[in-house]
């Protein structure tokens, strides 16, 4: 039979209320007294009921987390540093998966708000106007993590997009390129991160002196790469390209790939970049040079500001930029 509040506060010779108090931390009990209550809670192996704690103390700790798929490998490595910090705040995370819908992730707000979540992180690829909105409305401290998009509403942990992508330019500079193409996708879209970087790509060209060519890619997958590989190919031939930076590290290896099976030589024949240092990126061959994105850390931070602001702490509201880092890799060489 399970062991009761009632067999607690029996055997540590105190009220049930008692018990209460010092399970919940709600109102002043003597060291003796807790120190009775806490030995008999061990001795027992007595197990509060959550839910009926919850209640008593308004205090769930649970935060919500909603993610595109769980299946990518920049999530998860996202959803890790959420959890192993919450942990070490003692919360724990709901994890649901929408795989892009946006009705899904409506009916998962309410699912999550109906465990009285005390907070919810979202992270998306897909422009989330919508839910968002529904989010302020439900006025709970609240995250939109997204590596794609932007949105002014709400508060967001990431990197310095443009900065990122000035330094990732600057170092091909460096090696030597002068004819640097850039592959961007969805550029011009409102909320698009994309904007940014091509801002630092343009910046970068300029200050160093080099020839600039920006190429428009149809998606950000690695599909979307291979798709593009052949008019890649013959404009770079044209136009005496020596290196490619693709916006994202999907789009970087389907080039890689097209090139592979069309014998042009990484990075004898050209060098290629990417951004975002997936998994994929140090196990493809050659392995990838590209800007990294912190993911663990994204997500580490993102849940430690959602705590403080449940805790009333001083947080600034401004989004929060963490530093990014180029892996140099044997993609990108110096010219010959």
């Amino acid at each position: 039979m399970a062991v009761t509040i009632k067999d607690v506060a029996k055997k540590a010779g105190v009220s049930i209320s008692t018990v209460s108090r010092v399970i919940n931390n709600s109102k002043p009990v003597s060291l003796e007294v807790r120190k009775k209550v806490l030995d008999a809670i061990k001795e027992l192996g007595y197990k509060p009921n959550e839910v009926a704690r919850s209640l008593v103390t308004r205090r769930s700790r649970l935060i919500g987390v909603i993610v595109t798929d769980i299946g990518n490998s920049y999530i998860a490595e996202m959803v890790r540093g959420i959890e192993e910090v919450g942990r070490m705040y003692n919360y724990d995370i709901i994890l649901s998966s929408s795989y892009g819908n946006k009705d899904t992730e409506k009916k998962f707000v309410q699912l999550l708000m109906s465990k009285q979540v005390e907070g919810i992180i979202l992270i998306s690829e897909e422009k989330d106007n919508e839910v968002i909105e529904e989010m302020i409305g439900k006025k709970i401290p609240f995250i939109y993590l997204n590596r794609y998009y932007l949105n002014d509403k709400t508060t967001s942990v990431s990197i310095d997009n443009e900065l990122a992508s000035f330094d990732m330019t600057k170092y091909i500079l460096d090696l030597g390129h002068r004819n640097i193409m850039y592959i961007t996708y969805d550029e011009n879209e409102e909320y698009s991160i994309e904007k940014y970087k091509v801002a630092g790509y343009n910046k970068a060209m300029e200050e160093g002196n080099g020839e600039g060519f920006v190429f428009h890619a149809n998606g950000y997958r690695i599909q979307d790469g291979y798709s593009i590989g052949q008019k890649v190919l013959n404009f770079a031939r044209e136009k005496s390209v020596t290196c490619v930076f693709c916006c994202h590290d999907e789009l970087a290896i389907g080039l890689m790939s097209f090139f592979y099976d069309n014998n042009v030589k990484i990075p004898e024949d050209i060098s290629v970049c990417g951004f975002g240092d997936l998994k994929i990126a140090s196990i493809y061959r050659p392995r990838l040079t590209t800007v990294r994105e912190p993911y663990y850390d994204i997500g580490a931070v993102a849940i430690r500001r959602i705590i403080k602001v449940i805790n009333n702490e001083k947080v600034d509201k401004e989004n929060i930029y963490l530093p990014a880092q180029i892996m140099k890799r044997e993609s990108c060489e110096k010219v010959r």
